[in-house]
């Protein structure tokens, strides 16, 4: 399995939930309808105000997104798809600060669940 971790950061002056609203409810189905849906397409939306530890660095991301592909070619087409629609990036930009985007293929391993 071919996996990717976005950490996505929200335009200044958005508050949280319209945020989270435009990404689940505008984004989300614009990418599905521009190119098959990934086996994972998952969002995880960070809650600053229930930080777990009392030190540390701020997070400077407010979503990481989660997608998982069959292999790296089955990713590449489908960034394909998306790329040669042209409107993901214009999309993109009215939610997301798209200089702070940052993704990586990640190995995983399960211990549970």
């Amino acid at each position: 399995m071919f996996r990717v971790l976005g950490f996505l950061s929200m335009k200044d002056g958005m508050e949280m939930q319209e945020f989270i609203d435009y990404y689940e409810y505008r984004h989300v189905p614009l990418i599905c309808s521009l190119a098959p849906t990934p086996i994972v397409y998952k969002r995880r939306y960070v809650r600053q105000e229930e930080k777990l530890a009392s030190e540390g660095g701020a997070v400077d991301f407010d979503v990481i997104t989660e997608l998982a592909f069959t292999d790296r070619e089955a990713f590449q087409a489908w960034m394909g798809q998306l790329l040669a629609s042209g409107k993901v990036a214009a999309d993109e930009a009215k939610f997301l600060d798209r200089a702070k985007t940052r993704a990586y293929v990640v190995e995983e391993h399960v211990t549970s669940g």
